[in-house]
């Protein structure tokens, strides 16, 4: 099952999960398997630490044993357990009223966005079992006093079925490896793993290679949605038998509940590992896991004529479609979750804003979608968003109108263009537009200033200090940031409309890490859902946007150059461009970023790295001097990060401060030590190599 769990929503928890136990049955399922920490959602974060989340978590596990529907059905549902005072990530698995086996989190999560050792500790008995005392609450329902607790195995009537949780598919010495070469036939996975962008396929090869060497048959269970931070939970629950997927759930769906179901051949799993001598010699030799009998079968002595699942080829989103739809449902969840009414975002015109617009208009195509599909849930929702119970969606467009309002806020250095290509992606989207002017606000915050100190601050050419032309940029910056938040609470006020908008942020990775943006401007927002999306990830994205959704306002946007526009106009033109104010192109930003942050390189070993990647059109002259000029802008920067717009995670480069990019916001921004490093490498190269350097620099 793949479940839209909400980080502490105990009733809808419990709720989504009593009905994929319904489904599995009515489908004749007789193991039922569920998201890691279904009961209390995987993302309760420091909740865990509180009595409160253990105890609604066991209240819910008795709601479901005394259940008719998980009646003669094994299941298998995840939640916070305290054994003698430790808090353990695990596992109840349970039939008909008794509790089979607790089966404790071995390899916690604990890199990028897992903080699982915080709250939890691994259970490091492998082949372990000891008594855990239930609960009163639990003994009540089943009986029982105590009940396995450890790392053990089921012993079926007729197979033998283990577990593993997330990261342990993960780990170099996966659980499920031993386990297969002692007998173990089903390997269960109950995870919360989320989205990033072109990783479904390595979860997807995890899972079929987990049986590939060893047979077997392995079903993993998934979270899907947004339950409460800045993680999408990407579903692709599968089935996969013998290294071949039989099964394949969806990755982006606006569903709360879905359930894949498979009927699969034991003897095929027996007959594949018969011939593989590797794994017979080495099974031999296995130390023996703790065996749970359970006085069940999930074979019938009457199947034979049933038919099995074949194997399928797993179907990969392009990227530019998990950005149309990952962050799409990501926003869906948040807008109904918080209870809010829309959404407002500034629309510069530019390729950024833009692309946030087309993911709120593909969100509303998902909607549609999914009301046209027979949703009830998704069709309840729309309906307390927009305050009308009568309300039916069918055109996104005209649903776009009514939760979504942009806004172009345009300053004396504007350009018409920009105006006229929001305006444009505006109408065909079927938002509704705002064009404003904030130039009577800057010269009024400006004219304090000038009032108090006696001095006018002017444009760089005009005459103006660097310190006076970023000031006045920053100015119009952060008016934008205020209004965007006066409109969006005031705006359905005016059209005499209920409720308030949620303001989206459109500030990218790339220049988040560079720094490329104004504190508090219009990238302070409540969310933004292209914050872990690389530029040129945007641009694609555009492009499969034009194609897609016949957005033909986004072609003149692709060809612009991306520009802030806080500088005046020449001969009115645009003067301004982004790659000309941050000293690089967003390629090379891409580049900096993925060495910073997935190759964990710092000045000198990203130095050594690039004199190779660029060798071919750049001197180590000018790659040192690329890499201390990102370096020195990233430290100086780097304080930004700590007030970043909580942002759709996307990206394994992302500098998000909050918990995945943990670094200093004050740096000795020199690199004094670091960059004589690179000096010191420089002049060794030009020493030995340099009349090939200099030939280079000649072409």
């Amino acid at each position: 099952c793949a479940l839209n769990q909400w980080a502490l929503d105990f009733e809808g928890n419990l709720e989504r999960i009593s009905r994929s136990i319904d489904i599995a049955r009515s489908r004749g399922a007789r193991y039922r398997l569920g998201p890691e920490l279904g009961n209390c959602g995987y993302g309760c974060s420091d909740h865990y630490y509180e009595s409160d989340t253990l105890l609604h978590s066991f209240q819910v596990l008795a709601k479901l044993l005394e259940s008719p529907a998980t009646q003669d059905i094994i299941c298998d549902v995840g939640m916070p357990v305290l054994h003698k005072n430790v808090r353990y990530n695990c596992r109840v698995i349970f039939l008909n009223k008794k509790i089979l086996l607790i089966r404790p989190k071995i390899s916690l999560a604990n890199a990028g966005n897992y903080r699982e050792l915080r709250w939890f500790a691994p259970w490091n008995k492998a082949r372990h079992v000891e008594e855990y005392f239930l609960p009163r609450i639990i003994q009540e329902v089943t009986g029982q006093e105590t009940v396995p607790f450890g790392d053990a195995v089921l012993a079926t009537k007729d197979t033998c079925l283990g577990a593993e949780i997330c990261e342990e598919l993960w780990a170099p010495n996966s659980p499920h490896i031993e386990m297969g070469l002692d007998g173990v036939e089903i390997f269960t996975n109950s995870s919360g793993s989320h989205h990033v962008l072109r990783k479904a396929h390595t979860r997807v090869d995890l899972v079929n290679s987990a049986t590939a060497k060893n047979g077997g048959i392995y079903i993993l269970a998934n979270q899907k949605g947004c339950d409460g931070d800045r993680l999408y939970y990407d579903g692709c629950a599968m089935i996969s038998m013998n290294g071949e997927t039989v099964a394949q759930g969806s990755q982006f769906s606006l569903d709360d509940v879905e359930v894949l179901v498979a009927t699969l051949d034991l003897e095929d799993v027996r007959s594949y590992r018969a011939e593989i001598s590797s794994r017979n010699l080495a099974a031999s030799k296995v130390n023996p896991y703790p065996r749970v009998k359970v006085n069940f079968a999930l074979s019938c002595s009457d199947d034979v004529a049933v038919p099995t699942c074949m194997p399928i080829q797993w179907r990969h989103h392009s990227p530019e479609e998990e950005i149309s739809l990952g962050p799409a449902c990501w926003l869906w969840d948040y807008l109904r979750r918080s209870k809010q009414a829309g959404f407002l975002l500034p629309l510069s015109g530019g390729i950024d804003s833009s692309a946030t617009a087309c993911i709120v208009y593909s969100m509303c195509h998902q909607v549609c979608l999914a009301v046209k599909n027979g949703n009830a849930d998704v069709l309840a929702d729309v309906r307390k968003i927009v305050h009308d119970e009568t309300y039916f969606p069918e055109d996104p467009r005209e649903f776009c109108k009514r939760i979504f309002t942009t806004c172009y806020m345009a300053s004396e250095n504007s350009s018409q263009d920009t105006c006229n290509r929001a305006k444009l992606l505006a109408e065909q989207i079927g938002s509704y537009h705002i064009n404003l002017n904030i130039d009577a606000a800057v010269k009024a915050v400006v004219g304090i200033f000038s009032m108090v100190t006696g001095r006018t601050p002017c444009f760089s050419v005009y005459g103006g200090s660097n310190r006076e032309n970023l000031a006045l940029q920053n100015v119009q910056a952060r008016l934008r940031m205020v209004l965007a938040y006066l409109f969006a609470q005031l705006t359905l006020w005016t059209r005499g409309m209920p409720g308030g908008l949620l303001v989206l942020g459109s500030t990218n990775v790339d220049e988040s890490l560079r720094g490329y943006l104004t504190k508090y401007d219009c990238s302070s927002a409540d969310i933004n859902p292209i914050g872990g999306i690389s530029k040129t990830d945007l641009k694609n994205f555009i492009q499969y946007c034009i194609e897609n959704f016949q957005l033909s306002a986004l072609r003149s946007i692709m060809s612009a150059p991306p520009t802030a526009e806080l500088e005046p106009l020449l001969d009115g033109q645009v003067a301004q461009t982004d790659e000309a104010d941050m000293g690089m192109t967003y390629a090379e930003l891409s580049i900096y970023g993925k060495l910073r942050k997935i190759a964990k390189a710092g000045p000198y070993s990203m130095f050594c790295k690039l004199i190779n990647m660029w060798k071919e059109i750049c001197t180590p002259r000018e790659v040192a001097s690329k890499v201390k000029h990102f370096f020195r802008t990233y430290s100086i920067n780097r304080h930004k990060m700590t007030t970043l717009t909580p942002s759709y995670h996307a990206e394994n480069y992302s500098p998000d401060d909050n918990r995945f990019d943990l670094r200093p916001f004050l740096y000795n921004t020199t690199w004094s030590w670091q960059f004589k490093c690179i000096d010191k490498q420089v002049n060794a190269l030009y020493c030995l190599y340099g009349f090939i350097f200099k030939a280079l620099t000649m072409e």
